[in-house]
């Protein structure tokens, strides 16, 4: 989740047997979509957030954090889900949380400081997605609750949430960290796995599944460098295996570890005792460098299957990649291409010349003048571990090849400067006991508007999908929306934009369905609400689950986000949001006294999907 903007190091701060029986039958078991539901409830009038500890009956427990997120309306982003595979009912979500990033008091302006930790969010429903009650993970700055003793974490934020479900009741939920809690300029880059089980064990009431903190285990460390100029793991994935074979119960846990000097590789760490220890790190891709966005798949006999990003980088081209194991993930082959791509990457010029991955305001405004959230092509991977073949799906962003287009600015889709086009959700199939592929085939095809930030899951033999979608941009017209950011008028005004859209498919072929639209309202993505109010971040991935005829989809939402007007930069594009800051008289301005106003308030929400 941090904020390089020139690097691809992607974060933002400051951070089975009736599945045998209906294989095939795509649409026996489906959810149709209802109205969207608030699953980040840090404002007054909503549930606010409880502890662990209240959420699992342990006993009463707050904190200033709890409290602050309980009135914050601030942001979440990134958001993950995932279904109980024991009862569809249990749905437990996250993101990177900010709701306590105000709760360290006012500075003598009058301004509250943004001291406090951005964290891994756990919101639950126990009704199947029509409610949800927030949380946040233990072992936050602070917190000394009960079960907040058992989280062995070093740092000051957290991020990047993914999630698992074991086929026992049990919950794990992965995530990177950064920043010292006791404020140096170490960025730690530690990446950790905690474990939630039913209070009553494994036999006990599954609407308890998952229910319980049991405590955080750190898989690999950072090397504590300032700066981030040392080691430091970030992007993670994470997957359980819930077959009946002697991997059961395995988990796996995979990450991107960043060196200073500028290298990327992937890695892998296994627990077989329920998350409480994990084996040494274990590189999957010798031989190959500058990779990203790893993805873990499980198929029915336990193979692990770790698909992941490839950059091009001299002679190593654009393309999705896999490792495989066959020995419940002690050993891995090595890395197999398994199709090039044409990759979807925002990049503009900014002021002082440097490549952008996003624009905004000040010293973060760019020469064409737009406003956008940095966008990459990051491919998803999936299995359903109840059908007997050996398939791995997978699905992602490319440019749709014919459409590249001049912009006539520094602006770009296509992963270069000037260069435009339209970005296409893509699928294929791999079959992992023969290695063939099927050919790439575009996901609800639509001539006007962009998609981004696809996911996927698996169940019942339907293909499940979700992504981000344009075609309802008021501000961009057939003629336009390749040449321009999601949103982006020609002066730069920016207005609402984003929708998400899903559709299904056979897992043994045809045609995908009509997209259906989740959203109930479309979200203007560009507000400038980070880095001090000067640029707009919309996260790395949405998120979709589908698990005993229940699909739920997850995404980042802007919805009751306050428009305002900045006084350091009134030019009135729509990117501003709602803020208050005293005129110093010499130029300058004050800190934001009203953070908890409205202007910060991004949040996630879900939906039923088809």
């Amino acid at each position: 989740m941090t904020a390089f903007r020139h690097l691809r190091l992607v974060r933002i701060s400051t951070f089975g047997a009736l599945a045998v029986l209906v294989l095939g039958t795509s649409g026996v078991l489906a959810s149709s979509p209802a109205t969207d539901v608030r699953l980040s409830n840090d404002a007054p009038g909503t549930t606010g957030y409880i502890s662990a500890d209240e959420l699992a009956g342990v006993s009463h427990y707050s904190d200033a954090a709890l409290a602050e997120c309980s009135r914050a309306r601030g942001r979440q982003n990134e958001p993950s889900v995932a279904i109980n595979p024991r009862d569809s009912r249990v749905i437990v979500g996250s993101s990177n949380d900010y709701c306590a990033v105000y709760d360290g008091g006012d500075d003598s302006s009058g301004a509250p400081i943004a001291s406090g930790p951005i964290w891994l969010g756990y919101y639950r429903s126990e009704n199947a997605g029509s409610s949800f009650q927030s949380s946040l993970v233990p072992g936050y700055p602070g917190d000394t609750s009960t079960l907040g003793a058992l989280a062995a974490v070093r740092t000051a934020s957290s991020g990047d949430p993914v999630i698992a479900w074991d086929a026992d009741g049990r919950l794990f939920m992965g995530s990177e960290s950064s920043d010292d809690a006791n404020g140096s300029p170490k960025s730690f880059g530690d990446v950790w796995v905690a474990r939630y089980a039913n209070p009553e064990g494994v036999t006990g009431s599954t609407i308890n599944d998952g229910k319980r903190f049991q405590g955080t285990e750190i898989v690999a460390k950072g090397s504590s460098a300032p700066y981030y100029l040392g080691k430091f793991n970030d992007k993670t994935a994470l997957e359980v295996d819930r077959t009946d074979t002697s991997c059961r119960g395995n988990v796996y846990f995979s990450w991107s570890r960043f060196t200073g000097n500028g290298g990327v590789a992937i890695y892998l760490a296994r627990s077989t005792d329920h998350g409480v220890t994990f084996t040494s790190p274990m590189k999957l891709t010798a031989g190959i460098h500058d990779v990203q966005f790893p993805e873990i798949s499980v198929t029915s006999n336990g193979h692990v299957y770790v698909t992941f990003r490839q950059y091009a980088s001299g002679r190593q081209a654009d393309a999705i990649d896999m490792v495989k194991s066959t020995d419940c993930g002690r050993t891995f082959s090595p890395p197999r291409k398994i199709t090039t791509i044409e990759p979807m990457g925002l990049t503009d010029v900014d002021i002082s010349g440097a490549v952008a991955r996003d624009c905004g305001d000040g010293s973060l405004a760019c020469q064409s003048g737009f406003t956008f959230f940095r966008g990459d092509t990051g491919p998803r991977s999936t299995s359903d571990q109840a059908d007997s073949h050996e398939w791995i799906y997978l699905v992602y962003e490319a440019i749709l090849p014919g459409s590249e287009v001049e912009t006539g600015t520094s602006f770009g889709w296509a992963d270069s400067p000037g260069k435009g086009g339209q970005s296409a959700i893509y699928f294929v199939r791999l079959d992992g006991a023969t290695g063939s592929l099927t050919k790439p085939v575009r996901i609800a095809p639509t001539a006007d508007g962009q998609q981004l930030l696809p996911d996927l899951a698996v169940d019942n033999g339907t293909i499940h999908a979700l992504w981000w979608d344009s075609r309802n941009d008021a501000n961009n017209d057939a003629s336009s929306f390749r040449i321009r950011p999601i949103g982006n008028a020609a002066n730069g005004a920016v207005g609402p934009a984003l929708d998400v859209y899903a559709s299904t498919a056979s897992i043994s072929g045809g045609a995908w369905s009509s997209a259906v639209r989740l959203s109930d309202l479309t979200s203007n993505g560009q507000y400038e609400q980070f880095a001090n109010r000067t640029v707009p971040f919309g996260g790395d991935y949405l998120w979709i689950d589908s698990k005993g005829g229940t699909t739920y989809g997850v995404w980042t939402d802007w919805r009751n986000t306050v428009p305002g007007t900045d006084p350091r930069d009134q030019t009135g594009d729509g990117a501003d949001v709602l803020q208050c800051r005293a005129d110093n008289g010499d130029g300058t301005y004050g800190g934001d006294t009203c953070p908890r106003g409205g202007g910060l308030d991004q949040d996630i929400y879900g939906n039923l999907a088809p």
